[in-house]
């Protein structure tokens, strides 16, 4: 009889407790010394486990990460031309871009009688400028802002960048297309910046450039030409004179690009200085070298934009 009644107390089930008394026993069970159900010794063994199990997984990720950075250039680019996702022809992008509420569009539409309207314009291309302006007299520049900006130099044809060093790009030579004129956007004769993203007939206009280039200098035509027409018939009665500030290409000495502080993509302006007005004007700017192919569905070493003036 004493054994059965001891197996009976044995199966005997705990005491109910309240909801406020569990879940303090849950937090601390002085009976069995356990903290959220787990003993001392269990919280021990599993942090001891997390702790081994990620610090494995870190060195592993830390020592992947290091055999990964063995195989980069901190100059280069490990994968380059046709080798490379971006491929072996340049394209050209421009600015100012419309904003970013129409993303999808390349219309530079604005009226040049309403102050706030062009504004707009010319103030994303005085964002877009901001790294290629010099430092104002007096201002204080970080130490290593400082040493970007001594980095560069005055470069020129048949006198490229030093080892190391990277070519300035002075904005006073994109005269009339400048900040001060607002790039004549109030004007009626607004200017486009153009950019090679990437390290066929020629029209007639650059053909006579090239050739005087030739007859001036035979060191210019180390440069990536740039032409820029109406796409149809319409756009080009439309289209007006333009002109190319300041050369008519990206100068050859930019190129190639060697990732050397403070290094500066070369920029040319495109001004368009009687455009006709009222009107949609369709306009493709075309980089032209022996490497450069041309492919207007693809955008390959073009790049198409609208230009519309009220």
């Amino acid at each position: 009889m004493e054994d059965k009644s001891k197996v009976d107390q044995y199966y005997t089930p705990p005491p109910k407790l309240g909801k406020w008394e569990a879940f303090s026993t849950f937090l601390w069970n002085s009976e069995t010394g356990q903290f959220l159900g787990r003993t001392g010794s269990s919280w021990a063994k599993i942090l001891l486990f997390y702790v081994i199990f990620y610090g494995v997984l870190t060195g592993f990720f830390g020592a992947m990460l290091a055999v990964f950075y063995q195989t980069l250039d901190h100059k280069a680019p490990k994968w380059q031309m046709e080798k490379s996702l971006i491929g072996d022809n340049p394209g050209l992008g421009f600015r100012p871009m419309p904003p970013v509420s129409n993303v999808e569009s390349t219309l530079i539409w604005y009226k040049a009688s309403n102050k706030g309207n062009y504004e707009n314009w010319s103030n994303a291309i005085d964002k877009f400028l901001e790294e290629y302006q010099p430092p104002k007299p007096g201002s204080m520049a970080s130490p290593a802002v400082q040493q970007i900006i001594e980095n560069r130099m005055h470069c020129d044809y048949g006198k490229p960048p030093a080892p190391g060093k990277a070519c300035e790009v002075d904005l006073e030579k994109f005269s009339p297309c400048t900040g001060p004129k607002q790039y004549m956007y109030p004007d009626y004769q607004p200017c486009i910046f153009l950019k090679l993203n990437k390290a066929t007939n020629m029209p007639n206009d650059l053909k006579a450039r090239i050739k005087g280039a030739k007859m001036r200098n035979p060191e210019e035509l180390q440069t990536i030409w740039v032409s820029c027409e109406g796409e149809n018939p319409a756009d080009i009665e439309n289209i007006g004179p333009i002109q190319y500030k300041p050369r008519s290409g990206f100068p050859g000495f930019y190129f190639p690009y060697t990732n050397s502080p403070g290094y500066l993509s070369p920029l040319v302006a495109v001004w368009f200085e009687s455009p006709k007005r009222n009107v949609l004007i369709n306009i493709e700017c075309k980089a032209w070298a022996r490497n450069i192919i041309h492919d207007r569905v693809d955008r390959r070493g073009s790049v198409h934009f609208e230009l519309m003036i009220d």
